[in-house]
Formats: C-alpha cells, structure tokens, sequence
C-alpha cells in the first residue's frame, strides 16, 4: 500500500510533476520550480481506558471494519497535542472525559488506505461523564478482558494484548 498519494501538479506554479529520486527515495518534483513533495504521516491518538477490570471499547460506525470494536481514537489535528486529540476523541465518542496518565506505545504500519500511519496509545482514566455513543461511533461499553468482542484493527489487539493486564 503506497503511502504517497497519487499529486500530478505543483502546487506552487501549476506544472506537471516528475518523479526522481531524492533523499533516498523516489519523490514527485516540479521540474520548474525545484518544489519537492514530502509525504507527512497521518497520526492518530488512542487511549486505553480500563475500569474494574474491564476495557472502554467503541463500535465502529462507519467502515472500514464498520461493526468492529476498538479503543476509543481519531486522528491528531496539526496544530493539536496528541494527548489532547486521545481524551477529546475519547469525549466525542464515548461521552467520558479522560485523563491521560502515560503513553503506552506507538504503533507504525498502515492499516486501511483512509487510516493512521502511526497510532499513539495512551493509558487513560475517566474523570467524569455519562457513557453514551456519539460521533462515530455506534456503541460504547466495557468488556471483560477475557470476553473481547471481534476487534477491528491489529494495533488494538497488540495493545490489548501487551498492555491491558499490567
């Protein structure tokens, strides 16, 4: 799966891009201007939220893996602190407002063409709120670390399966 998306012209004059190889790989570059184009990583945040037990989980809404279960997370803003995107998507999605207390992880790798390149997992603790689905998310709960429901992504279950015992 690229990570490059398909950029045919410059931004900066308009002109038809080439590919050449620079700084060590193969890069659109405007044969007009010299502009080079860089591909920066999407980042998302994700916090791990276990209360008596058991894990916070989130139904996805919408696909990929619509149906499919994972931590509360969502994409970092660029101008935004990750853990501050981890507890606002917690928010958004589940109705609790967290507390990130550590960073857990980062996972690299690119799950789905729309997803995260790298995903930045916190542990987190509820500070207040009631537990309602919202954004997109179709259902909330907390599960048993023993009775998951089917998961949507490998870096959920690495991180369940690393760090939600400790």
């Amino acid at each position: 799966m690229s990570l490059t998306p398909e950029i045919h012209y410059c931004p900066g004059c308009g002109s038809n891009l080439t590919r050449e190889r620079r700084f060590g790989k193969e890069r659109p570059v405007c044969p007009q201007c010299g502009w080079i184009y860089f591909a920066n990583p999407k980042v998302a945040a994700a916090a791990l939220v276990i209360e008596n037990g058991k894990v916070l989980l989130i139904r996805r809404a919408f696909d990929p893996f619509r149906g499919l279960w994972t931590l509360p997370a969502g994409f970092v803003d660029a101008d935004e602190d990750p853990r501050r995107a981890a507890e606002r998507e917690c928010l958004e999605e589940t109705g609790l407002t967290v507390r990130v207390t550590n960073v857990l992880d980062v996972v690299a790798g690119l799950e789905h063409p729309r997803g995260a390149n790298m995903v930045i997992f916190y542990r987190a603790e509820i500070v207040s709120g009631e537990l309602l689905p919202a954004d997109d998310a179709e259902a909330v709960d907390f599960f048993a670390l023993d009775a998951l429901p089917p998961l949507a992504f490998e870096a959920t279950k690495r991180i369940l399966g690393e760090f939600a015992h400790k």
